[in-house]
Parts: structure tokens; sequence; C-alpha cells
């Protein structure tokens, strides 16, 4: 529970409208208008501390008897209890640890895998790039092939027209 038994924002609002009750004989001599003022507000301070302390008691009510509130006996670990799944079948304590045990080598076998394969595709896109790499350098060598092919015949041809 919170401080105040969780009744912070009721006392906080009925202290805040006691003050209001408090000055409003003192006040009402300074100005016509503060008495139209605090007929207006002290009713609406006590309304909303009201309000709060009623939603507070239903709050409070609510989560005494709601179906989450769940007793365990912590004094006998081998007891089990005997829950109900949505199909109406019976898992005892025991049964769901199994499970959770079981779902969790399950999760770290994923895991692994997926490092693996994480680790492969890394490695492929290295070979990837590492292609592309000696696919241009061919690329090259092919066009500097050409060139001195090229430049071949035009060594020829310079040669037989000097001729």
């Amino acid at each position: 529970m919170g401080y105040f038994r969780n009744h912070l924002a009721t006392l906080i609002m009925g202290v805040f409208a006691a003050i209001l009750t408090g000055l409003w004989p003192v006040l009402v001599d300074i100005a016509p208008v503060l008495n139209f003022v605090f007929i207006m507000a002290i009713p609406i301070a006590w309304f909303i501390t009201f309000m709060c302390w009623i939603v507070q008691k239903g709050t409070d009510y609510s989560h005494k008897y709601s179906s989450g509130n769940v007793k365990k006996n912590h004094n006998n670990p081998q007891s089990t209890v005997i829950k109900y799944t949505s199909d109406g079948k019976q898992v005892t304590t025991s049964q769901i640890n199994e499970a959770k045990t079981e779902l969790g080598n399950n999760l770290d076998e994923l895991r692994h895998s997926v490092k693996l394969k994480d680790s492969e595709i890394e490695r492929l896109n290295q070979e990837i790039a590492n292609l592309q790499t000696m696919v241009q350098i061919e690329s090259l060598k092919s066009e500097l092939a050409n060139l001195k092919m090229l430049a071949s015949k035009e060594h020829t041809k310079r040669k037989t027209k000097k001729n």
C-alpha cells in the first residue's frame, strides 16, 4: 500500500477544501466577487474530495477480490497447485516447470542457430564482395587486352602506310 493507504489524493484535496472553507469568512469582505468564487470553489473541492475517497474505496475493493490475486504456499515447495488450461485440462506446477525448461532449451538452440546463420551470411557477403572485386579486375584486364590489341593494329597500320 502507498502513503495513507493510497488515500493521498483524498487527503490533499480534503486539506485544500478545508483551507478554502476556512478562508471564505476571512476574505469575503475584501471583494464581492470573492464571495461568488468561494461559493463555486468550496462545494466543488468537497465534491472532488468525496469522489477521490469513493474511487479509492472501489479500487481497493476490486483489487481485494480480483482473480489475479493468487496465494502460494511458500512453506511446502513440493505442493502441487492444479491449474486448468483453456480447454479444461488439468496442469500441475511441475508440468508447467518442465514445459518452461523445454521451451528455454529450444530458445537457446534457436539463438545458437541464428548466430551460426548470421556468421554464414557475413561470410557469404564477404565472398560476394571478393567476387565483385575479381570481376572488376577481370574486366579491367580484358579492356587492357583490347587496348593493346587496338594499339598493335594501329601500329601495324602505320607501318604499312609508311612503306
